[in-house]
């Protein structure tokens, strides 16, 4: 755990509870729990469902809608993950640039043949719950 207070760098004149004799706010930052897990023969949308409940913390007992995570998911072997059905061939995903007839494709084939990860990480950003908090927790995901 890192203590860290703002105004003045006397840690002698706080207290435990984070509440300094000047008033001063103390912040308590807590180190990330790190979860690292292998891609190898895991099927894309279970995978993911495990890694958004992860990110959102709903693993821990202390878990509230409106509070982020403290964890960072670590996946490794992506390359090796299950894609089940004729996926890899039919799938298409779609983004508009916002320009008029900017409707783009890209087949799931060609984007995992480029980046693997960037399939993991759509899956598991429309898992999220859509909300502010779902850009930060996005974040917290690695793909090595």
């Amino acid at each position: 755990m890192y203590l860290y207070c703002f105004e003045h760098l006397n840690f002698s004149d706080c207290n435990l509870f984070g509440i300094c004799n000047f008033g001063f706010v103390i912040l308590f930052i807590m180190d990330k729990k790190t979860h690292t897990i292998d891609a190898t023969n895991i099927a894309l949308g279970r995978l993911a469902a495990r890694i958004s409940v992860l990110l959102r913390g709903k693993n821990t007992t202390d878990f509230a809608p409106n509070k982020e995570g403290d964890c960072l998911v670590v996946v490794k072997n992506i390359r090796k993950i299950k894609l089940t059905g004729k996926k890899l061939s039919k799938k298409v995903y779609y983004h508009h640039t916002g320009y008029m007839g900017g409707l783009k494709e890209v087949k799931m084939e060609k984007l995992f043949k480029e980046n693997p990860g960037e399939i993991l990480k759509k899956a598991v950003y429309g898992m999220l719950p859509k909300n502010k908090l779902r850009s930060r927790q996005i974040k917290r995901l690695r793909i090595e």
